[in-house]
């Protein structure tokens, strides 16, 4: 009788080679909140049912990319509390996912959410660089500083796939248009050599929001932004190719960041940074609601703690939308953050001021306007 040769029987190695362990799948990114609060332009709401709350909540969306059809790209407004008049926006919503931003809001004018839809609905604006040239070649135009955004962070992370930030800034370096950016994101960098050859002509800054040290909150505070020591190294990287960089602490929540500030300076003065500003927490529309039930889910020994402090800058209540109180807040609370960030920014050897920018390098290449149909 044939006996089966033990290297080929079942059940041996020959025949099932050892398996690696299961690798579990990788967590999906954080989002900064679960929550659909209603939108204030809507006649209807969708909401979750009671009976069911106890069952398995959905799981989080992916992000969905919408194509959005503007036909313009700067937008203007007259506002004493900011440093710009004129901004652009390669994308609107933002899936960084911060749960405090104030643009949550603007979202609600496109019939979505301020809540999750902001940070997981983005509409990408694929025309931009197109439109941001003939606005610029237009005989209408006046030259002055562009903010890169006003109103979400122009590297979160759909850039790094559709590199319409980095196209504009191509456009404002023909034009030598002078623009100053804003981001939490270490991918500006990938764009300094356009930074630094604007910045040549004094058409050029950075701030990098710098909100805390330390990762733990960030994770939570800012889920898909670059990490604080992330954030750091872009601000070293920025300054050695020559781009004027600083940093912007935003925004500053009492009870929970503000005794970082002196520490948040130094390091930035450390990696480089030129100068520093400073905006309070500000709680506009849906904002109030999702941070609160933020502070529930992730901070509940301080909820009382910070909610009190904040109606201490702003009169009693969460949000106050003043000019001239809304960045600030105001009360002896505010002086006494005011000038921690004094003192601090002293001590750091950083100016409170963003650097001067020029518009004496400002040209239309070709001296001809460039017509493009609609």
């Amino acid at each position: 009788m044939n006996r089966p040769d033990p290297q080929s029987a079942p059940g041996t190695p020959a025949d099932f080679p050892a398996r690696r362990p299961a690798v579990p799948p990788p967590a999906p990114p954080r989002r900064g909140t679960v929550s659909q609060p209603p939108n204030r332009f809507a006649a209807t709401h969708r909401a979750a049912l009671p009976e069911l709350e106890d069952l398995e909540p959905e799981p989080l969306p992916r992000t969905e990319f919408i194509p959005d059809h503007s036909v313009s790209l700067i937008t203007f407004n007259d506002s004493p509390d900011l440093g710009f008049a004129a901004s652009l926006n390669p994308y609107r919503g933002c899936e960084h996912g911060c749960i405090y931003c104030y643009a949550r809001p603007t979202h609600e004018y496109l019939g979505y959410s301020a809540g999750l839809d902001f940070e997981s609905r983005i509409l990408v604006k694929e025309r931009a660089p197109e439109l941001l040239r003939r606005e610029l070649a237009a005989p209408g135009w006046k030259p002055q500083v562009l903010a890169l955004s006003g109103v979400t962070d122009p590297y979160q992370p759909v850039e790094r796939r559709r590199g319409l930030t980095r196209q504009c800034l191509e456009v404002l370096a023909e034009f030598r248009q002078p623009v100053q950016v804003v981001t939490k994101n270490h991918l500006v960098t990938r764009d300094a050599d356009l930074l630094a050859e604007l910045a040549r002509h004094r058409a050029a800054a950075v701030a990098i929001s710098l909100t805390t040290l330390d990762p733990a909150l960030r994770a939570v505070l800012e889920p898909r932004t670059s990490p604080p020591a992330a954030r750091l190294a872009a601000v070293q990287s920025l300054a050695a190719a020559g781009v004027p960089v600083g940093v912007l602490l935003a925004p500053i929540i009492p009870g929970l960041n503000e005794h970082e500030i002196p520490r948040l300076l130094s390091a930035a003065a450390a990696a480089g940074a030129r100068f520093a500003a400073l905006q309070m927490l500000r709680l506009p529309g849906a904002v109030a609601p999702l941070f609160v039930e933020w502070l529930e889910r992730h901070f509940p020994d301080r909820r009382d703690k910070v909610l009190g402090r904040i109606r201490a800058l702003r009169g009693g209540r969460l949000n106050d939308p003043r000019f001239g109180t809304r960045m600030t807040g105001e009360g002896p609370a505010a002086a006494q953050v005011q000038r921690l960030f004094e003192v601090a920014c002293r001590r750091a050897g950083i100016s409170r001021d963003w650097p001067e920018f020029s518009t004496a390098a400002f040209r239309r290449p070709g001296g001809t306007q460039l017509e493009m149909p609609l």
